[in-house]
């Protein structure tokens, strides 16, 4: 009996219970939520059992609230059409007075739509396309982080480490289309090219993924940025690494979509991303976080067999954070027995769950909406504060994937940009540099920063001031050293962000040189080398396959020649002074200038008289003694005397002009050479001389049209030297052609031999050559400027490899010989020859005016039938006659001295 009274007052107590839990059961305003997600998901699963768990948790602490979300769940699938149906299902039917989800921006986008039209918030923790603003949908909530709130991070991360092109590939999707536009201006500002995008429709196969994989290895692209979902994104990598793009020399950065579910990626998958860099939002550490994440491992075995629940990720945690905040809204706007106001149906009385002229409005929807954007508190994934209706955003986490795990290297925020460390300094100055994120392991588990830029350098027997290779006895691998060689690494250290590199020698199994200059350029459009380095010319056939930075040294080529024996053997030498017109010229004048005077002299003075002959010889005689100021005759007539005066002066001026020049020859010998102009060169059939490899065999052979049987080819300075020095006689050359750079370094060490003439051929001098379009040439271009414009730097660099070559006595060898005969020519003497022919010329005129003008009426009245040149005759006998030297007082004067200075002893007498 006793037993029995006891076990009726235990019945009696759990009656009692149970009454008082109905009773307050019944005191709670159930709401109904709508969720539509694709439950076959990852993302979907876990989210629905997040929000399951945030719902008992928060009425477990709040349980004295009066409204209690009773969550409607619908399957969506990966279907735009079902998440739109599901969406109207739960608006019309069920009466929800909120909608999660859908999951995708695609499907949000029509979801909204309905939100609007029914003045329902849609509330979204996992549809980051930026193409859906809350901003322009007033009813659509977004409880995540916009994508293009990553876009700066991913810009800071691309500029730290110096990537000037990188290679998007994205799912072709609303997701993945929404973020281009952000991404196309933020590398925009830091300058960095998109040259290619890639886009993968969602539903793609492995062969076509396989296929575009293929196009991509195509493009010589290293630096690749993947924007998808983690069911693209498994079979994307996995196909990548089988096609060895998962190696040494490329980098590869995931968004924050798919970063936040990289956790729960297979361990093949993973495999395949070793060295991945991703992107995350930071979430903050808590205790609550800490217990949260202990239950859902102990969980993880209770889930349902058909439901794919693995690791947790953050869009879970986001879930988390908005079932709590709907909860906290709803309690908070008081909602109690609200429906929805409804509209008429369509004409047709069928019914019909998808009717949406029967869809009504939301008695609520405003105010929970209101309620909504202004909840806050501190949630899992970090605080929970909505501005302009979706979620703040705050700091990022970058990790690099190495093994099974994520190792963090860094985090960005708005405020201080890279850092190693999280925390609220705020004075810390902003920072992109990959300095301030620690030491990623790239894919091939390397530490060697990607790309690394192959450069292709020229493998040379001779002529390597500029670029040498030479070969480590030990580890066999290539030691690069020259001019050119440093003058590169100067440039590197003048750029703005770290550029990596690895030399690679452009040579056969033999260590030979594989090919010609041109060969080793086009090795680049082939995409076996990212650039080359060297002694590289500029010229136009190159730059139609790559492009090449400013030059930084001297352009031309030139012709070195042998220079001539002395003159001083030559024995004809004082010929030499005068070119040979200036001979002719002055002889002639001589004559001249000793007919004007004889002219002028012969019928007053008896010293130009006599027999032809002697009158012939006086005239040259005359003229020519003048030369050396010797002449015997005496002048008598002012117009003689002012021919002579000006005569004398032109023959000072030649004859101190001929000394000189001799002088010169003689003593001041200088370098002259053997061959001044390429025509002679080409007419005699001579051999000249190029550097193998040089593009300066075409120019020889297109430009200068030589024969190519004509050239031979040198590979080093001693080379040139036998060759030129044994003559042309004597199988030897008569020029080398080469550019300026190498005749400097030749004419250093043999500047007493061969000497630079001729006109320079225009070329741009050396550059590095890159490909096409490159977007590191206008870097490289102005870093060239910055070394070569410091003279310290580049003179330091200058003396490493060319200051000891050579004597340093020698003459500068950048000094050319004119191609200019050293004789001196009558262009120079023009002048002085005519102001002696205008003097000689009026001279003559004068005379033969006063002479005509005083005969020749004579002759005309005497003999007036005369033909003219009868009496041109007759006045030449005249003119031949000696003129009676009464008329002529000068000639009484030069008498009367002459007699004093033969009779000094006469007296005349006194009167």
């Amino acid at each position: 009996m006793a037993c029995y009274q006891k076990h009726l007052s235990f019945v009696s107590f759990l009656l009692l219970i149970l009454s008082l839990h109905v009773e307050h059961s019944m005191a709670k305003e159930f709401v109904p939520v709508g969720v539509v997600l694709d439950l076959n998901s990852t993302v979907g699963g876990i989210a629905k059992r997040c929000m399951s768990m945030a719902l008992s948790d928060f009425y477990a602490v709040k349980d004295d609230y009066n409204t209690r979300i009773t969550l409607l769940t619908k399957n969506s699938g990966n279907d735009v059409i079902a998440a739109a149906s599901a969406a109207l299902d739960l608006m019309m039917n069920e009466e929800v007075h909120a909608i999660v989800g859908p999951q995708r921006s695609a499907q949000a986008k029509f979801v909204i739509e309905l939100g609007r039209k029914a003045q329902v918030p849609i509330i979204s923790f996992s549809a980051t396309s930026p193409s859906l603003s809350p901003a322009q949908n007033p009813f659509f909530i977004r409880t995540a982080l916009d994508d293009s709130a990553e876009v700066k991070a991913i810009a800071a991360i691309v500029k730290a480490y110096g990537w000037r092109e990188i290679v998007l590939i994205y799912e072709d999707t609303d997701y993945g289309n929404g973020l281009i536009p952000y991404l196309m201006d933020a590398f925009e500002e830091i300058e960095t090219r998109m040259p290619y995008r890639s886009a993968i429709p969602p539903f793609s196969n492995n062969s076509e993924i396989a296929q575009e994989i293929k196009k991509l290895n195509e493009t010589n692209a290293r630096i690749f940025l993947v924007h998808m979902t983690a069911s693209l994104a498994s079979k994307l990598f996995v196909l990548a690494n089988k096609a060895g793009m998962m190696r040494e020399g490329y980098a590869w950065i995931i968004t924050a979509g798919l970063s936040a579910l990289v956790d729960p990626l297979g361990p093949k998958v993973k495999e395949s991303m070793q060295g991945v860099l991703g992107l995350r939002p930071y979430i903050p550490r808590s205790k609550q976080l800490e217990e949260f994440k202990r239950r859902w491992k102990r969980n993880l075995t209770s889930s349902k067999p058909n439901v794919k629940i693995t690791g947790l990720n953050l869009f879970g945690l986001w879930a988390y954070d908005t079932a709590w905040a709907l909860a906290l809204a709803v309690e908070k706007a008081g909602i109690m027995h609200s429906g929805f106001l409804k509209k008429n149906a369509s004409k047709s009385n069928i019914k019909s769950n998808v009717d949406l002229a029967a869809l009504g409005i939301s008695e609520t929807g405003q105010i929970l909406l209101d309620t909504i954007l202004t909840t806050e508190f501190q949630g899992l994934s970090g605080k929970f504060h909505l501005i302009k209706g979706q979620l703040e955003p705050s700091a990022f986490e970058i990790f690099n994937v190495i093994g099974k795990t994520e190792r963090i290297i860094g985090y960005w925020t708005i405020q201080r940009g890279l850092s190693q460390e999280l925390d609220d300094n705020n004075e810390v100055a902003y920072s992109i540099s990959k300095d301030k994120l620690k030491q990623p392991i790239w894919p091939g588990d390397r530490t060697e920063q990607p790309p690394k830029l192959r450069i292709g350098v020229p493998v040379k027997l001779g002529f390597d001031e500029f670029l040498k290779v030479e070969w480590d006895p030990r580890t066999n691998k290539p030691i690069i050293s020259g001019f050119s060689h440093d003058v590169f690494l100067a440039v590197l250290k003048a750029l703005p962000f770290p550029l990596p590199h690895e030399f690679i020698p452009f040579m056969n199994k033999d260590k030979q040189s594989a090919g010609t200059y041109d060969e080793l350029t086009y090795q680049i459009k082939l995409q076996k080398y990212d650039a080359v380095v060297g002694d590289t010319t500029i010229i136009a056939n190159r730059s139609s396959y790559v492009d090449f930075t400013l030059p930084y040294s001297e352009s031309g080529v030139s012709m070195v020649v042998l220079v001539k024996d002395n003159e001083k053997k030559n024995f004809w030498i004082f010929l030499k002074p005068l070119s040979l017109d200036l001979w002719l010229t002055t002889g002639a004048v001589f004559v001249i200038t000793g007919v004007v005077i004889w002219v002028l002299e012969h019928r007053i003075n008896s010293e130009f008289r006599g027999p032809r002959v002697q009158q012939l010889g006086t005239i040259f005689g005359f003229s020519f003694s003048t030369l050396v100021f010797a002449h015997s005759e005496k002048v008598l007539s002012n117009w003689s005397r002012f021919v002579m005066i000006i005569w004398f002066f032109v023959v000072l001026i030649l004859t101190q002009s001929y000394t000189a020049s001799l002088a010169s020859m003689l003593t001041v010998q200088r370098l002259q050479p053997t061959f001044v102009d390429v025509k002679e060169i080409k007419k005699n059939g001579y051999f000249v001389g190029y550097q193998n490899n040089s593009y300066v065999e075409g120019l020889l052979i297109k430009q200068l049209t030589f024969d190519r049987s004509k050239l031979k080819p040198f590979n080093t300075y001693d080379d040139y030297h036998e060759a030129l020095s044994k003559g042309i006689q004597n199988g030897g050359i008569a020029a080398v052609f080469d550019e300026i750079p190498y005749i400097k370094l030749f004419l250093a060490k043999y500047c007493s031999r061969y000497t630079m003439v001729g006109p320079t051929y225009k070329s741009d001098g050396f550059g590095f050559a890159f490909p096409l379009g490159s977007p590191l040439v206008p870097y490289i271009s102005r870093a060239i400027l910055n070394v070569t414009q410091d003279t310290d730097k580049l003179g330091a660099i200058e003396r490493t490899y060319f200051s000891s070559r050579g004597s340093t006595n020698c003459e500068d060898p950048s000094t050319s010989i004119s191609s200019n005969s050293p004789s001196l020519t009558l262009h120079s003497f023009g002048g002085l020859f005519i102001i002696t022919g205008t003097v000689s010329l009026i001279s003559l005129l004068v005379c033969f005016f006063k002479f005509f003008g005083s005969h020749w009426p004579t002759l005309s009245n005497s003999n007036p039938e005369s033909s003219f040149w009868s009496k041109l005759i007759e006045m030449a006998k005249y003119f031949d006659q000696k003129e009676d030297p009464s008329s002529h007082p000068n000639i009484e004067r030069h008498k009367s001295r002459v007699h004093a200075i033969s009779s000094p002893d006469i007296i005349e007498p006194s009167t």
